[in-house]
């Protein structure tokens, strides 16, 4: 397929409403006590992942499935109002995205979430298409949709295009093929230590890293990430020294940044920076996407830090 790609980053995985209660500290069992703030935003790993591409400039789309009902109506406002192309998604009666109910420790800036996946309706195969797939420059999946995301990566590598993943849980079934097919993975410590048995995250990359891969990333919060281009040497990226506010999304940001930079022709040890500066620029901050930074504000806050 010849011209230039329509985005540059191109995701159909979750999508969610987040309905953040921020309280002093995580409740107790049979317990009352006083809700400090209510706020609802967009969420979702691909959401917000697509919306912090989109804010670090890149040009992006998300072609899920919605319906006609006020949590989708909310969902396609947000993604406008971000600059995420949502001209692909396909309207499907009684679609909706996943609606969360967020509780925010203000004490430790730690987060609860209770999702709701009732109405959530995945892409099918059959609508992964070539002319679709195709459009992008980079491919970002997660675990949520497994069919079409198998589909999807089939596609994009058969064109060339790389794949980025954020894989949370695998205990449905197919999620360990489409991880073993992602070209950039980027997980947690604890799914690495489900997975590989192993709890030190460099011995979890060294297990991970594929020579057919291109990064292989384990995230461990404020102890930074250590990840492993094309199965070779174990690097370690240590966080930026900040004072965490609320840590929701904070993943789906480094995701999001990780593949805009990508996708924008960078190499991947910038796309590590620019993707730590991002999470914890978006940690100083409450609420899942609101605190989400512009690319200005990534460059200019690395400029001043040094990992």
């Amino acid at each position: 397929m010849g011209g230039t790609p329509r985005w540059d980053v191109l995701g159909f995985g979750a999508v969610a409403v987040d309905d953040l209660i921020y309280v002093d500290h995580h409740p107790r069992p049979d317990s009352k006590m006083t809700v400090r703030e209510v706020r609802r935003e967009g969420g979702g790993l691909t959401g917000t992942a697509l919306v912090a591409a989109a804010r670090l400039g890149a040009r992006v789309a998300y072609a899920g499935v919605l319906g006609d009902d006020e949590l989708s109506r909310f969902t396609i406002q947000e993604f406008e109002r971000e600059r995420v192309d949502y001209t692909p998604v396909l309207y499907q009666p009684g679609a909706r995205p996943i609606h969360s109910f967020v509780i925010v420790d203000l004490s430790t800036a730690q987060r609860s979430i209770l999702a709701s996946f009732h109405g959530v309706v995945q892409r099918p195969p059959e609508a992964m298409t070539e002319a679709l797939i195709g459009s992008c420059r980079v491919l970002f999946v997660d675990h949520t949709n497994v069919a079409g995301g198998l589909r999807a990566v089939e596609l994009a590598h058969t064109l060339g295009i790389p794949v980025v993943a954020d894989i949370e849980f695998v205990r449905e079934p197919g999620v360990m093929e489409l991880m073993r097919q992602v070209d950039h993975l980027i997980i947690g410590t604890a799914l690495a230590e489900e997975i590989t048995g192993r709890a030190d995250p460099a011995a979890a990359v060294r297990a991970l890293a594929l020579s057919l891969r291109a990064c292989c990333v384990v995230t461990a919060g404020d102890q930074g990430c250590w990840y492993s281009e094309r199965g070779g040497e174990v690097r370690h990226f240590p966080t930026f020294p900040i004072e965490a506010v609320d840590t929701t999304g904070c993943g789906d940001v480094f995701h999001g940044a990780y593949a805009a930079w990508i996708a924008q022709g960078g190499e991947v040890p910038d796309a590590i920076r620019v993707a730590s500066a991002a999470a914890a620029l978006k940690a100083m901050h409450p609420g899942g996407r609101s605190g989400i930074p512009d690319r200005a504000t990534v460059l200019r806050f690395l400029e001043e830090h040094t990992a």
